[in-house]
């Protein structure tokens, strides 16, 4: 055949390819035809503030259902007159720029939702959304994004992958999804969305825009191998580690997530913490293997961070003290049957002191209810002791306004052949009487058998809560004001411990107000009548606190020029001499930006806390005036898409010179005593330089060095003293290579 005759037989097959024509390239570039057949969106309304009205700019958004995945466009229009933000920020950093949201329902339940954001500059952040709009961002996804800009506006396209999470199966060739989509312009703060909904109400998945998409379904099989390394230039050696992460889904209804010899060295850093409280500290967790398709055993309590899951036990300090365990394996399959979904955890760590971590997991959608169970199981083979905690969570939404949350659990300790049980319930009654006012009930019981921190994390049991609070959004502010909203709180509490004890009688006061600059601001008043503290002495009896109170002011100014600014102000009455003394906290973090990509912020907090109390032994106590000097400096620079230098400084320095010392006595009363307990200084130190590149979605060099400590003497030094001599810790020293790379197969 001539070439020719070849090119014309060619012409003449391009036509019987129209797939072609159709197909959405994810480069930001709205092509002619490209969106054809899309369901196009205009009515972007102000969410934020909550006005409801027309957004100030015109904002456009395409969704399209494809055999790759979801498809979104957004178009949004900027005039040269409104500024821009460029900053680059790392993978899932909150910052105050322009973005656009892209959040769904897979299942259109308003169980579990997703978000990805996409900023003007390229930057990403994906989230995990549970209980109505509580945000999660330690997940992360494999999604396609890009953004171009010209003189008129930006543009934003995504591609979701059908693979990214699991769903139900659609009846038919359709699938009802629950879509919201928003825009914020970062120089001034306003968000507008569609539909209008707002994660500031009771309701926020449940309000998202319900529509049919045709429905496909992708399988994936992943693997991600992994090679560290850790010098320990402290005690000396190295060790170095392989393993493997597996990703399945065989299809849309299934996912099956495995981790073989994984590695959990501490890329993230946490934040320092010096907690001589009673209640256990709680920290997020960034492994990837606890953060994927993590949403359905989310099992909270109601009270701060509760969880009947908290991943950070697996791996966590050994029985046998010997240090943070070993995980020798992990599996974890999430799916669905109908309108039932399920997930199962299992982990195992290793050696013969290792413990064994399984759950179950259950619900069902009943259309205005849903319905489910989490069963954990965790054995202690060192201890002897066995934990199995069972919960059943329920929600009934009757109609717009209601929504009624509940949740039942209850645990079982067999330890050597002692068993203990315990049980608490909890309820959240929200009522949205109507755009401006709404209303709250909570109220929960944990007797002082329940224990479910084996495998969760309840920072106390041994509880009687009930709170009423009411809500007042307001949002027609003179036009000449600096504000653009506020939302009023008013929340009256009653917590006692389960044997009647008086723990709080508290009024609250919350204001939360948007600022027409793009700023926040954030006041609160609380004003608490006498009652009993009865952890202080970790069960050697509870001791009467006068009447105190707390004021807050935080102030929040967005990026102009080269500066952000916070500022935070806080007033506390004393423990033992309530409003007689005073302590304050001052925070300031100025931010410096060199660039849109290199960031300096340097955030330094003083504390002054008269008449302190810190338990000592048995019923003994001490009232210290303490001060705290805290330093916290963080070197950001996103070189590129692709690479990013962080460099962070955590330096505290506390001092605590005794007062005078107590016995709790069997009337509850802070009795004087000549006990010998000694002043007290702290220092702590936690310092990490990290270098990322990302190779590929998902894959990625660490290079980190970290180094840092904590002392304690029992003696008095100033707190400038300590932070200044924190510097020199050294407990801990190491550098850290790490590379992963993933495989889709």
């Amino acid at each position: 055949m001539s070439l020719r005759r070849m090119v014309c037989a060619l012409a003449l097959l391009t036509p019987c390819v129209p797939a072609l024509a159709s197909t959405i390239t994810i480069d930001g570039h709205m092509s002619p035809g490209e969106w054809q057949g899309a369901r196009h969106v205009t009515h972007f309304r102000d969410v934020q503030p909550l006005t409801g009205a027309p957004g100030s700019q015109p904002t456009e958004a395409w969704i399209k259902s494809t055999p790759q995945g979801l498809a979104i466009a957004f178009r949004c229009i900027q005039p040269p007159g409104i500024p821009r933000t460029h900053q680059r920020t790392r993978r899932d950093e909150d910052a105050q720029v322009d973005r656009v949201n892209l959040m769904i329902d897979f299942n259109g339940d308003g169980r579990t939702g997703y978000d990805f954001t996409v900023t003007l500059a390229g930057s990403i952040t994906d989230e995990v959304i549970t209980n109505e709009s509580s945000f999660d961002s330690d997940w992360d996804g494999d999604w396609q994004h890009a953004v171009s800009e010209d003189k008129r506006g930006w543009t934003v396209e995504m591609l979701i992958p059908w693979y990214i999470a699991p769903m139900r199966r659609a009846p038919g060739d359709r699938r009802t999804v629950g879509i919201y989509l928003d825009r914020i312009i970062g120089s001034t703060g306003e968000r507008m969305a569609w539909p209008t909904a707002s994660f500031t109400r009771a309701r926020f998945l449940s309000d998202f825009h319900r529509m049919k998409l045709k429905a496909y379904s992708q399988s994936l099989l992943a693997v991600t191998p992994y090679v560290s390394g850790i010098a320990d230039r402290v005690n000396g050696g190295t060790t170095l580690k392989s393993g493997a992460d597996i990703f399945w889904k065989p299809n849309g209804q299934t996912q099956l997530t495995a981790t073989i010899n994984p590695d959990f060295g501490q890329v993230e850093s946490d934040d320092l913490v010096v907690n001589f409280g009673a209640e256990e500290t709680f920290f997020s967790d960034k492994r990837p293997f606890f953060t994927e398709n993590q949403g359905i055993f989310d099992f909270g309590l109601l009270i701060d961070n509760s969880q009947l899951i908290y991943t950070r036990r697996v791996g966590a300090a050994a029985d046998d003290g010997s240090g943070p365990a070993d995980i020798k394996a992990a599996v974890k399959l999430n799916g669905s049957v109908g309108d039932t979904h399920y997930g199962v955890l299992s982990a195992q760590e290793a050696g013969d002191v290792g413990r064994s971590f399984n759950a179950v997991r259950l619900t069902h959608d009943f259309g205005t209810q849903m319905a489910g169970l989490l069963l954990t199981r965790v054995d202690h083979p060192y201890l002897d002791r066995h934990a199995t905690v069972l919960g059943v969570d329920h929600r009934w939404q009757p109609n717009d306004q209601l929504t009624v949350t509940s949740n039942a659990v209850g645990s079982h300790i067999d330890q050597k052949g002692q068993v203990v049980n315990g049980s608490g319930f909890t309820s959240i009654i929200q009522y949205e009487m109507n755009p401006v006012w709404s209303q709250q009930w909570i109220v929960m019981h944990f007797d002082d058998q329940l224990n479910i921190d084996d495998f969760g994390y309840l920072p106390r049991n041994n509880l009687d809560y009930l709170h009423w609070e009411v809500r007042r959004r307001e949002t027609n502010l003179p036009a000449g004001s600096m504000y653009a909203s506020h939302q009023w709180r008013w929340r009256v509490v009653a917590m006692d411990n389960d044997h009647g004890l008086a723990l709080q009688r508290q009024l609250r006061i919350v204001r939360t107000s948007d600022l027409r600059n793009g700023g926040s601001e954030y006041v609160q008043l609380n004003l608490n009548a006498p009652a009993y503290d009865d952890l202080l002495t970790r069960g050697h009896g509870a001791v009467w606190l006068p009447a105190g109170g707390m004021f807050e002011f935080d102030h929040q100014t967005p990026r102009k020029g080269a500066w952000a600014w916070e500022l935070d102000a806080n007033l506390a009455s004393s423990d033992i001499a309530g409003y007689k003394r005073i302590g304050y906290t001052i925070k300031a973090v100025p931010t410096y930006f060199f660039s849109d990509a290199l960031s300096l912020a340097t955030g330094l907090t003083y504390q002054y806390q008269p008449g302190w109390l810190v338990w000592q032994h048995d019923n003994l106590v001490g009232a210290f005036d303490g001060h705290s000097l805290t330093l916290d400096t963080q070197l950001n620079w996103n070189m590129s898409a692709r690479q990013e230098l962080r460099v962070r400084l955590q330096a505290l320095g506390l001092d605590a010179r005794l007062r005078q010392a107590y016995r709790v006595s069997p009337s509850r009363k802070a009795v004087p005593t000549n006990d010998a307990v000694n002043d007290f200084s702290v220092r702590n130190l936690g310092f990490q330089i990290r270098y990322r590149y990302i190779l590929a979605p998902l894959s990625d060099l660490y290079v980190v060095y970290s180094r840092g400590g904590y002392q304690m003497q029992s003696l008095y030094d100033s707190a400038d003293a300590r932070l200044r001599q924190s510097f020199s810790l050294r407990d801990t020293e190491q550098f850290l290579v790490k590379l992963s790379y993933r495989f889709d197969l």
